[in-house]
């Protein structure tokens, strides 16, 4: 059996600061074992509160793996968190800038080394205002097709009622459960090799987030809506 991916400083770091964040919950991890112990990996997981970084990062931790994300500049250039998510392995994304391109060149560089990338399809908390995934960017959909490596797709919930900064709303008691659903790799293969056109990519996307809504609504117990809400932009 393979053993614990090493991190170093910043991981452990982060570690150090997260694993207390996500006892705020009570944790409930199902399907983990879809997770690779070792070699690269891409993790697809939906967005629903700031909190959910941190409570990502010790579940794939858990998994003995050193997690990579994908998140906004913005994250970079914070003061404590930007030297944490930077030192740690993070990858900023420059959407919509001429520097947007290296984004994606750093995912698949982290990939082509056998290390584990997630990324929110999404690219930001949706404001659904029942949590329920909206239409997603295609970014992910590139990094998919683009490596032979296994996409997981992986729902989340719980963390959007302890935490919810766009109501200014932290409820911390009584204790909430945070669970993880990850499901088997996709099977993307028919994709593999085609020229990624909007259209190729918009199927991608489409089949990841589709599965990431089946394994959440089965958390939830509840039957997700038929439209989306649509990305920003849009």
């Amino acid at each position: 059996m393979a053993g614990r991916e090493k991190g170093g400083f910043w991981v452990g770091f982060a570690a150090a600061l997260f694993y207390p964040v996500s006892w705020i919950g009570k944790r409930v991890y199902t399907g983990g074992e879809n997770v690779p112990r070792e070699g690269a990996a891409l993790l697809v997981m939906n967005h629903v509160s700031h909190m959910d970084p941190a409570v990502d990062a010790v579940f794939v931790h858990r998994q003995k793996r050193v997690p990579r994300f994908l998140a906004k500049d913005s994250v970079a250039k914070a003061p404590i968190f930007g030297k944490i998510f930077l030192g740690s392995g993070g990858i900023p994304v420059y959407r919509g800038s001429a520097s947007a391109g290296d984004s994606l060149r750093a995912a698949h560089q982290a990939l082509a080394e056998g290390k584990v990338v997630v990324i929110y399809p999404e690219g930001t908390i949706t404001k659904d205002p029942e949590g329920w995934p909206k239409r997603a960017y295609t970014g992910a959909a590139r990094l998919a097709i683009g490596n032979d490596v296994p996409v997981i797709p992986v729902a989340r919930w719980g963390t959007n009622e302890i935490l919810d900064f766009y109501h200014k709303k932290l409820r911390l008691f009584p204790r909430k459960t945070i669970t993880h659903a990850v499901g088997e790799p996709l099977d993307l293969s028919e994709f593999r090799g085609k020229e990624p056109t909007a259209p190729v990519l918009r199927e991608v996307t489409d089949v990841m987030m589709g599965r990431i809504t089946e394994l959440l609504a089965e958390v939830r117990g509840e039957t997700p809506p038929a439209k989306k809400p649509v990305a920003d932009g849009e």
